[in-house]
C-alpha cells in the first residue's frame, strides 16, 4: 500500500532518547503528547492543537537522540505499509559543515491512512 502522509506536528526537541513510535486515538491524546514533549523540552506549547483527522491514524514518531544539527522533519516523500511495518520515507538532512554541538530529541505527528495495518514503523531516508 502506497499514499501519502500529513504532518500535523514536527519539532527539533522534546522528544525521547530512544527511537520508537506510538498511535494517538483522539484529540485529546494529541494534546496531551504536544503537552508532554513541550514540557520535556522546558518549553510551552506554542501551538493549538491540531483538528484529529477523520479515518486516519495519527502517529507520533520519536527520531531518538542526535548530537548535531536540525533533525526537524518537514515533509515525508513517502509512506507505505507491508508486512506489518509502515515504512515512512522522510529527506535526508545533510549538514552544511561544522555546527555547535547541541544535543537533539526530535519527534513529529503525523497521519495515515486508517486501513495501515502495523506494529513497527521504519525510517527511510530519501536523497
Amino acid at each position: 500500500m502506497h499514499n501519502q502522509a500529513e504532518i500535523l506536528v514536527s519539532e527539533t526537541q522534546g522528544g525521547t532518547q530512544k527511537q520508537g513510535f506510538r498511535i494517538l486515538s483522539n484529540r485529546q491524546e494529541l494534546a496531551d503528547e504536544i503537552k508532554e514533549r513541550y514540557t520535556a523540552s522546558g518549553q510551552y506549547p506554542v501551538i493549538e492543537t491540531p483538528a484529529f483527522p477523520k479515518d486516519k491514524k495519527v502517529v507520533v514518531c520519536y527520531l531518538g537522540t542526535f548530537n548535531s544539527g536540525d533533525h526537524k522533519v518537514k515533509e515525508i516523500t513517502s509512506i507505505s505499509a507491508k508486512d506489518n511495518i509502515l515504512y515512512v520515507e522522510i529527506p535526508k538532512y545533510e549538514s552544511g559543515g561544522m555546527a555547535i554541538q547541541v544535543m537533539s530529541n526530535p519527534w513529529f505527528v503525523f497521519s495515515v491512512p486508517s486501513s495501515y495495518q502495523f506494529t513497527s514503523v521504519q525510517l527511510k531516508y530519501s536523497k
